[in-house]
């Protein structure tokens, strides 16, 4: 299989490629780089092609880089002080407040 051929890829996988090359494309990467890149965590997340491919089966798919969230969120607010945190909490809310103003009127 030549570099670059995706015959070995799942109609799951390259769906999953095209969306995430879209977002890319939306933020600005340029169409090349988007698609190196959402290839690239398709490979991440799956460890390849999972199509069968001589002897055996296609292998599940796994979403890791998916399920990463929920375990490093609040580390940078855990780092601050009690009062750096509210300090900020203060003016996030009154930024609300500004915007919710501004919205109405």
């Amino acid at each position: 299989m030549a570099r670059g051929d995706k015959s070995k890829y799942t109609d799951k996988q390259v769906r999953k490629a095209e969306h995430i090359a879209e977002s890319y494309e939306a933020r600005g990467v340029p169409e090349k780089e988007a698609e190196s890149r959402a290839w690239a965590t398709v490979n991440k997340d799956d460890g390849g092609g999972k199509k069968p491919g001589g002897s055996g089966r296609g292998k599940a798919t796994d979403h890791p880089a998916a399920h990463k969230g929920g375990r490093t969120g609040g580390t940078a607010s855990a780092a601050r002080t009690p009062e750096q945190r509210s300090a900020s909490a203060k003016k996030a809310a009154e930024t609300r407040k500004r915007n919710a103003a501004k919205k109405a009127g």
